[in-house]
């Protein structure tokens, strides 16, 4: 039988520009028009892990609004319990503003809205929510008091608690890093939160160790094409990607972490989560957009079957990061 996951944090509605390249700072360029489609970390994380045959519920906040109606919709579509997800009569739903160039890569601006009703007091309300699950998964973009407080009353529960620290900030206190099992920052993340130099792996490494050193369990680093670095204070081991040509990038982290916590909620091992999460992330860049980009369960087997990263001769990882 599959644990339950809860997965706590945002849900935005996204609207995604297509730009030649990432406008500068004062710089004036035409862009494509917009398409709007439903986002946010939680949400898309949520969404990714029901697609993938997760068992999942969802904590957050959407505004009473026709963006919130929809967000409910389409994640009870993705097989995602809705059920405790709250609904705030002041604010509206959270949004996003994507700009994605030619090259795939993105720039993202968020206007919370009301994932800021996502308090502390709401999640305390929840905590039926949290006592029935097995697995945490949760992110930066709803108020600190609400992560520090889901964090801490998960591991009192015995849970396993996933961070991504999406948006990273410049800190992540103890109280919330010395009660989670995985963290999964990419590296301008790493580089973020440390301070460290990640230019290098010894750089990536070292920023590693520093949020080991400070309670984390297990800091799992993803790298895209370049693959991922899963680093506890046993040991460090180097994961290759599957090599695609990358449409858009938007939601590769959200799916990577969705598939990540499904494979690991299924009983599978830390490296058959990551092969399993790698190959769902490969398929999601080479779509556009975030919820649809995320591949099927099928899909995801269908990659894994024709693609054995067991056999595949590990590149030399110095040589890859730069």
């Amino acid at each position: 039988m599959k644990k339950k996951i809860l997965v706590v944090g945002s849900l935005n509605m996204d609207m995604r520009i297509r730009v030649k390249e990432i406008p500068k700072v004062g710089e004036t360029l035409l862009g494509d028009n917009p398409t709007y489609a439903l986002g946010g970390k939680g949400s898309n994380q949520a969404g990714a892990a029901g697609k993938l045959g997760g068992n999942v519920a969802m904590l957050g906040y959407v505004g009473d609004d026709e963006f919130g109606q929809e967000q409910r919709r389409k994640l009870h579509e993705n097989q995602v319990d809705v059920s405790a997800i709250g609904i705030s009569k002041e604010d509206p739903t959270g949004t996003a503003v994507i700009y994605v160039n030619d090259a795939g890569n993105n720039s993202i601006v968020v206007i919370p809205g009301a994932n800021n009703d996502c308090t502390k007091e709401y999640i305390e309300a929840c905590d039926v929510q949290l006592e029935e699950c097995d697995y945490v998964l949760i992110q930066m973009e709803i108020p600190v008091e609400a992560i520090t407080y889901t964090v801490k009353k998960a591991k009192e529960l015995g849970k396993t608690v996933i961070l991504n620290p999406a948006p990273a900030p410049d800190f992540i206190s103890d109280d919330i890093l010395q009660n989670i099992d995985y963290i999964t920052p990419n590296e301008i993340e790493v580089g973020t939160l440390t301070g460290c130099d990640i230019s290098t792996v010894e750089g990536i490494k070292q920023g590693a160790k520093k949020l080991l050193n400070r309670g984390v369990r297990n800091v799992l680093v993803t790298m895209g094409e370049k693959g991922c670095l899963l680093i506890n204070k046993s040991r460090s081991k180097h994961y290759p990607a599957r090599i695609v040509k990358a449409v858009d990038t938007t939601a590769a982290g959200d799916c990577f972490n969705g598939a990540f916590v499904v494979a690991l909620s299924e009983g599978k091992s830390e490296k058959e989560a990551v092969f399993f999460a790698n190959a769902s992330s490969s398929i999601a860049v080479t779509r556009s957009g975030a919820l649809q980009s995320v591949p099927t369960r099928l899909e995801t087997e269908e990659v894994l079957r024709n693609w054995n990263p067991e056999k595949e001769e590990e590149q030399d990882v110095e040589k890859r990061v730069c």
